[in-house]
């Protein structure tokens, strides 16, 4: 059921793409030799959120989590993940849609028991993730208005026990901003997903949405408050999760940019912090 569903998401989403999603002239410009201009960086890096912009086609950008670490604190255990080379490439194969995968190239996880002091440690590479994204309007997200896409994806469980899932997962994520200036954008990523149980067999249903504001303080500095809020349905517990985070990026040169991110877990069925920077440039 739910795998035909995501099936069905991303055929309607290539078959609407002609009628919604029209490059407008200054998102296709030509340069000097007559080859269309790069479209702005757009990155889904950093942030909670995820953006309804595509890669320009026959264009690579790869973007990567240099670094990251997680802290999640029960009544019963702590546990900090550490996480490096969280890679992102995307490729676009056409003028509003692109191919992307995934892979976390090296994860940590160190469990302490808060009774025993007992401490376990796991370190492997992390699931890969596939998907495409189709652009329905504005797929550059130069211009003022809304801009909407569909992202249907899945994960193989190519990581270890602990860093990885255990289990292939899926979902689609429907990215919605609307520009209400080249100072401010409002953002939205309401998901649905078929997740991998706690267990590391099977799935259940998880649904929820991102939300936030992209402050931009300058043609190449960005501040972006955002909120998550999640329901988790795993057979094991039931759970609503919730997140507020603050990210930052700089863009040194047109097509590379910095960023950092800060995540508060805001319930205890939350992760208390998350930090992480990285990096992001197309090619």
């Amino acid at each position: 059921m739910m795998k035909g569903i995501f099936a069905a998401a991303a055929i309607v989403a290539l078959a609407a793409a002609p009628a919604f999603a029209q490059d407008t002239p200054d998102e296709i410009a030509p340069d000097s030799s007559h080859r269309p201009a790069p479209r702005d960086l757009c990155s889904d890096r950093p942030g909670l959120d995820t953006p309804a912009c595509t890669v320009d086609p026959g264009r690579l950008q790869a973007e990567i989590g240099l670094g990251g670490w997680t802290l999640d604190r029960q009544a019963d255990q702590r546990q900090d993940l550490i996480e490096a080379g969280d890679i992102l490439l995307r490729y676009g194969v056409g003028a509003t849609t692109e191919v992307r995968l995934g892979w976390t190239a090296y994860g940590h996880l160190r469990t302490r028991d808060r009774t025993t002091g007992t401490i376990d440690r796991v370190d492997g590479i992390g699931d890969v993730t596939i998907g495409l994204k189709q652009n329905l309007q504005h797929p550059a997200e130069g211009k003022t208005g809304l801009a909407l896409a569909l992202l249907p994806y899945a994960t193989l469980p190519s990581g270890h026990r602990g860093i990885g899932a255990g289990d292939w997962s899926a979902g689609l994520i429907v990215p919605a901003s609307y520009k209400i200036s080249d100072a401010v954008s409002l953002e939205l990523s309401p998901e649905i997903d078929a997740a991998a149980n706690e267990s590391g067999s099977g799935r259940h249903l998880a649904y929820g949405t991102a939300m936030g504001v992209q402050l931009h303080l300058s043609k190449t500095v960005r501040l972006t408050p955002e909120l998550q809020f999640v329901r988790d349905r795993d057979p094991e517990q039931h759970a609503t999760m919730s997140s507020a985070a603050l990210s930052f990026d700089v863009q040194p040169e047109k097509m590379t940019q910095l960023d950092i991110q800060a995540v508060a877990g805001l319930n205890r069925n939350t992760p208390d912090v998350a930090l992480s920077f990285g990096v992001a440039h197309k090619f």
